[in-house]
């Protein structure tokens, strides 16, 4: 039998800004949706991604990730069937291993129309954080971009933790080559390209090379 395929954007295997604790990040490459003002448009043409099997990338996971995995995007139930199977293969490895999602689209709407593998995959999170971004209500809220989007506890394993819904911040990290990544939900709108002009300014002036 063949393997199932999941196209992949990037991975981080210690993020701290996207759910609870030290997870391990999966972002996956298409979306349907194209939310106005989208942090990461690269990630939205459903063509792009690496191809990633399943079980590759579950080994992975299982070996690095610290308290959770978290999936983001792209949209990452416009691939729930590989999801799906790669949260039920971690989880053998991992029982206790916490898992959360990002969805543009609402628990309601998934709950009422999504497909089969839609559904099965948002019965094996704890966390869901729903709806699209929508720049005019941008807040500075904890693991979302604008205040229609919501955080769904679908178990009761982060139950009383939560605290204060006030944002995380961002995560900064600088390759050996000397670009500079940042993971996140930005506190302010317009964060990316403002960020990435001073940046690329800033090296300029200081005569070094811009990534």
């Amino acid at each position: 039998m063949k393997e199932e395929l999941l196209m992949v954007a990037d991975t981080h295997p210690a993020c701290h800004v996207l759910g609870p604790g030290v997870r391990f990040c999966v972002w996956v490459q298409g979306c349907p949706l194209r939310c106005k003002g989208c942090v990461s448009p690269e990630w939205i043409p459903m063509t792009g991604g690496r191809p990633t099997p399943v079980g590759e990338l579950a080994a992975r996971v299982a070996e690095q990730a610290g308290d959770g995995l978290t999936l983001s995007g792209g949209e990452p139930f416009a691939q729930a069937g590989p999801l799906s199977a790669l949260v039920t293969a971690v989880r053998r490895a991992r029982p206790g291993l916490s898992v959360m999602a990002y969805t543009g689209w609402t628990i309601e709407r998934l709950r009422a129309a999504g497909t089969d593998g839609q559904r099965r995959l948002l019965g094996l999170l704890d966390l869901l954080v729903d709806g699209p971004y929508v720049a005019a209500r941008h807040a500075d809220l904890r693991w979302r971009g604008s205040a229609n989007q919501r955080i769904h506890l679908l178990s009761d394993r982060h139950r009383g933790e939560l605290g204060d819904d006030h944002g995380e911040g961002l995560q900064f990290e600088v390759t050996g080559g000397g670009a500079v990544h940042w993971m996140g939900v930005p506190p302010v709108p317009g964060f990316r390209p403002a960020f990435e002009q001073a940046l690329h300014l800033r090296l300029g002036e200081s005569g070094e090379q811009v990534p």
